[in-house]
């Protein structure tokens, strides 16, 4: 399994077709810069990894050294975007290919990286199969009423859209929910998948009903360095106004935004916690402000709300931010414990809460390595 980030190639392998549990999972970080190769948790190797094809090379090198030669049977790759095309996984071919390249305007910080991840695979196995899952895929099964703009038809039908971003995270969280929230599993749930890149979902028999990326990866919540919801005009008048280039917007907008824009400090909430600069502490309360905000407005496309889960990097260790959401959300009936909050849960609510809250960590390499398995 590969998950490329626009840094960082993360892997994880599977031994077998009937084992979900992966028996090596590691990290190159620092592509192109300063490259480290670091396996289950162990220190960090220099490697070299100018870019991900050579990332790529160097986790190969590293498998054949330590696995007896094995090669995959198969390779799984997180894909973020998908399009209109696809409602669950494909697998990679030439069509396949043409199509994610046409997508990588909506993803400029995932998807160019994706892409180099499959070419690399196929240079080095070529007859490897390869298999895309795709982060919109569990979004497909909202109303259309959910997916769209206020824009004409013919834009919509040409596929300017609600598309919905990390749905294997999500799906994730759908198949953990009945063993760990058996009361609450099949019940009206907001789910903060709460990272550097950031969204919620609502869930209603574990499928989503709706969430808060929309378009690309760039819309809903603040995050690390992306902006989140923004008025249009904004983008207009940086243009017009300011003479800004349309790459100058997108460097903005994608990479010098959200918690580092804010802060001026850094995008790691473990930073911002830690600093007494007056910018960090006002970065995580906006942080926290409008995952509530959005949380109550999830709410009203589920017509009530019983959970609340925090999951990924900061949903599940960041206490202070899951304590700062559910002070804004006491009205709607959250009221957390702190002693559960502090050791991470898994419920954090108190007894008796109208609405239940969840630390429940995510397992996107599992869904990755499940949806493999319906093509090998």
């Amino acid at each position: 399994m590969l998950n490329a980030g626009s840094s960082s190639l993360k892997f994880a392998v599977f031994p077998a077709a009937e084992s979900l549990d992966p028996s090596v999972h590691g990290l190159v970080d620092g592509i192109g810069v300063e490259p480290h190769l670091a396996v289950a948790g162990g220190p960090a190797e220099h490697v070299e990894a100018d870019d991900h094809r050579g990332a790529l090379d160097a986790v190969a090198a590293w498998l054949e050294s330590h696995l007896d030669g094995a090669r995959p049977a198969a390779v799984g790759h997180r894909v973020v975007h998908g399009g209109v095309h696809y409602d669950g996984p494909a697998r990679v071919d030439a069509g396949v290919l043409a199509t994610l390249t046409s997508l990588v305007p909506l993803a400029p910080l995932h998807e160019p990286q994706e892409l180099a991840a499959i070419r690399a695979v196929t240079d080095r196995w070529p007859d490897v199969p390869q298999v895309a899952c795709f982060d919109t895929s569990f979004h497909r099964s909202r109303p259309e009423l959910a997916q769209m703009f206020a824009l004409p038809r013919d834009l919509h039908e040409s596929g300017i859209r609600r598309y919905g971003f990390h749905g294997i995270s999500y799906e994730s969280i759908a198949e953990k929910l009945p063993g760990v929230a058996p009361e609450v599993a099949d019940g009206r749930v907001v789910v903060a998948h709460l990272g550097n890149g950031a969204s919620l979902c609502a869930m209603h028999r574990r499928r989503s009903v709706d969430t808060t990326m929309s378009f690309s990866a760039l819309d809903g919540l603040p995050m690390g360095t992306r902006v989140g919801d923004l008025d249009p005009a904004v983008v207009l008048y940086l243009e017009q106004a300011r003479g800004m280039t349309a790459d100058e917007v997108t460097t903005l907008l994608y990479t010098k935004s959200g918690l580092l824009g804010l802060s001026g400090v850094s995008s790691d909430v473990r930073v911002l916690s830690a600093s007494p600069e007056p910018r960090a502490r006002l970065a995580l309360d906006y942080f926290a402000y409008r995952i509530a905000r959005e949380t109550g407005a999830l709410a009203v496309s589920l017509g009530g709300l019983d959970a609340l889960v925090f999951t990924a990097g900061i949903g599940e260790h960041a206490a202070d931010v899951r304590a700062a959401v559910g002070g804004h959300l006491a009205w709607l009936g959250v009221v957390l414990d702190p002693a559960a909050n502090a050791r991470h849960g898994p419920r954090i609510s108190r007894p008796g809460s109208a609405v239940s809250a969840w630390v429940i960590p995510t397992d996107e390499e599992r869904m990755i390595a499940r949806q493999l398995l319906r093509f090998t």
